[in-house]
């Protein structure tokens, strides 16, 4: 597997831990060779397949998983053990945490907040200050 990103040497702190921010090595959807991205704490966060990509000031952390075709951007933070893969959207400032899973084209946006266990998928949206929680399944 060809790594389609690297660390930087900036690097930000969020709650407690260090947060490195990426780099292109290749080119991928409409990400080029070289642009920066947003900050990750470890490989683990953000896979090196598909075109998945953190943007400018997003954050991925904790034992989060970015994967598939997931775009994260506008301040979103994803932390926790939550999952965000499939053609899916995070931005404008979401929080995805907890044990939380995004899928399968869907979109957060406007300051929601998905955690606990919830799942959100099938081409459901979440906007605007919303919070789904533990047992809520949205579709």
């Amino acid at each position: 597997m060809e790594k389609k990103y690297e660390f930087t040497d900036e690097t930000t702190e969020v709650d407690g831990k260090t947060l490195h921010r990426i780099r292109a090595l290749r080119d991928f959807s409409d990400v080029e060779k070289g642009d920066i991205g947003g900050f990750i704490e470890h490989e683990g966060n953000l896979s090196h397949e598909d075109s998945c990509w953190v943007y400018h000031n997003a954050k991925v952390y904790g034992n989060a998983r970015v994967y598939g075709h997931a775009s994260i951007y506008d301040g979103a933070e994803i932390y926790d053990n939550a999952l965000v893969g499939g053609y899916v959207l995070v931005h404008d400032n979401a929080r995805i945490y907890g044990d939380a899973g995004i899928y399968d084209n869907a979109e957060v946006y406007g300051d929601a907040k998905v955690y606990g266990d919830a799942v959100v998928h099938l081409g459901a949206q979440v906007g605007s200050y919303t919070a789904i929680s533990t047992g809520e399944k949205t579709r």
